[in-house]
């Protein structure tokens, strides 16, 4: 800054920074502006290593001392006819002139050493306020770039400032224009809006603009349950159940999500109260085409999507159960399976006693893995170079471990070389039983199904289904497991263990 105020220049911070020092805080980007265009920038700097970074808007960054700093002139802006970049800039040698371009009064504020704050329209006292104003005509800036409008919310849910009353019904006016932004920009707002502290009030007042992003969701919003167990809409319980687990933007979108598929499922009993029998099914369903209108990292797409579809599996009340649900879903996902059952729980408004069984349920895992009990076919006492020593081969020797390890969960105890040979003369002498838990199953017709299935495949001799926990339990000799799970499978239902 001295450099260019000795040359002539006038130079300050500007924007965030100077935002951030007001409020009380730090800030780790410096951005200067200065009255020096780009040429001369450079030339001031020339024992520096300088980056041409955008000569055009009249951006230069020089390295000091091993940090990028960015200098930018100057400048007004012409037209944004592609709603993100001006068509054209135009330096200027006035602070005031460049300030009146910003989105909001908060980043419309430069400081310099020599001449102190200069805040043309008013920040610091909308910073004092928290509250959240456009510089200028409302309508223009987000007729500039509508991504300022996510900018908006993402201030209000991040830092709690209110957004004023003008700028709130431009935005919202102006909320059509979101579709032209892309996916990549939109998605990297959302994630920092869902997780703010403040994200649940956002979602609320400001819940058609999440539906022009995200169309998929609308019909949540004032889409009411008609059952006795919720006490909101799908769309306030989804973002009440948000708001109630950590800021961890995985988390928080997958109970944006959790319940979009309930609209279409909801059907009313004789009584009238509502049910939605196969809604993480559908939510799911609903959830993927959503995700299509974000850039979201691919792993980060596909663990949404599996909580989404097993929000609602049970995790079971004994150390049985527990040590099935983790076999199918790992430790990290079964806690945050857990999570979102306790979040979901505190969005319905009506049953705390839930929490109780939940916090038993987390007890359960703490102890089970504390046992270090067996919970997968690579911690049994045989493997499958054993199986071949007792003469089974092919497709048979993954049979008889998951039969195995089927043992070894209900009774840890079995886990031994000797116990474990035993079982293995067991399955092959008589009759065998395997359980699964299927997701999909919401009504009597699914169990029918189920039943169907199950007649087609000779070893299966019997089969119980229990609706409520998408329990089956097979009974034959030899059960062809990979038969069983392609044929559920191929009818739409999904296998978890």
């Amino acid at each position: 800054m001295e450099r260019l105020e000795q040359a002539g220049f006038a130079c300050y911070i500007v924007g965030g920074a100077v935002r951030d020092w007001l409020a009380g805080g730090k800030s780790h980007d410096y951005d200067l502006c200065t009255a020096a265009t780009p040429e001369q920038t450079e030339r001031i700097f020339s024992d520096l290593h300088v980056i041409e970074t955008g000569l055009k808007h009249g951006t230069v960054t020089i390295v000091m001392d091993g940090e990028p700093i960015e200098i930018t002139t100057f400048r007004t802006e012409g037209a944004y006819s592609d709603g993100r970049r001006p068509d054209s800039v135009a330096f200027v040698t006035d602070i005031t002139r460049d300030l009146a371009r910003r989105d909001f009064t908060v980043n419309a504020m430069a400081w310099s050493p020599w001449r102190g704050l200069c805040d043309p329209f008013g920040g610091k006292e909308d910073l004092a306020r928290k509250h959240i104003r456009c510089v200028g005509d409302a309508e223009t800036r987000f007729q500039e770039d509508a991504l300022r409008i996510l900018r908006a919310l993402r201030f209000a849910s991040t830092r709690g400032y209110e957004i004023e009353a003008q700028t709130a019904q431009a935005l919202r006016d102006n909320r059509h224009r979101l579709t032209h932004v892309s996916a990549e920009r939109i998605t990297a707002e959302l994630l920092q809006i869902v997780s703010g502290a403040y994200a649940g009030a956002v979602c609320m007042e400001f819940a058609e603009i999440f539906a022009e992003i995200l169309p998929e969701i609308a019909p949540m919003m004032g889409f009411q349950q008609c059952n006795p167990h919720h006490k909101y809409d799908v769309w306030e319980h989804s973002v009440r159940a948000m708001e109630s687990i950590r800021p961890e933007p995985l988390l928080r979108l997958t109970m944006l999500f959790h319940d979009c598929g309930k609209p279409d499922t909801f059907t009313v009993d004789a009584q009238g109260i509502g049910h939605f029998y196969g809604h993480p099914a559908q939510s799911y369903v609903v959830a993927k085409r959503a995700v299509q209108h974000l850039r979201l990292p691919t792993q980060m797409e596909q663990q949404l999507l599996y909580l989404v579809r097993h929000h609602d599996t049970p995790l079971g009340q004994t150390k049985r159960s527990v040590r099935r649900k983790l076999a199918v879903h790992g430790e990290a996902i079964f806690r945050q399976l857990l999570a979102i059952k306790k979040a979901d729980c505190i969005g319905q408004g009506t049953t705390p006693h839930n929490q109780t069984e939940l916090l038993e349920t987390e007890q359960l895992l703490e102890e089970v893995l504390t046992e270090h009990d067996c919970l997968t076919r690579r911690d049994l006492a045989v493997n499958g170079h054993d199986l071949q020593a007792w003469g089974v081969s092919g497709r048979d020797i993954g049979f008889f471990l998951s039969e195995m390890l089927n043992r070894v969960l209900d009774e840890p105890e079995n886990n031994t070389r000797e116990r474990l040979k035993e079982i293995f003369e067991e399955l092959q002498d008589g009759q065998n039983q395997i359980e699964l838990t299927v997701s999909g199953m919401s009504a009597g017709c699914c169990v029918r199904e189920v039943r169907r299935l199950m007649e087609r495949i000779p070893e299966v001799q019997k089969t119980e289904v229990v609706l409520d926990s998408g329990q089956i339990v097979l009974y034959g000799q030899k059960i062809p497991l990979e038969q069983v799970r392609n044929a559920l499978t191929a009818a739409g239902f999904e296998v978890v263990i």
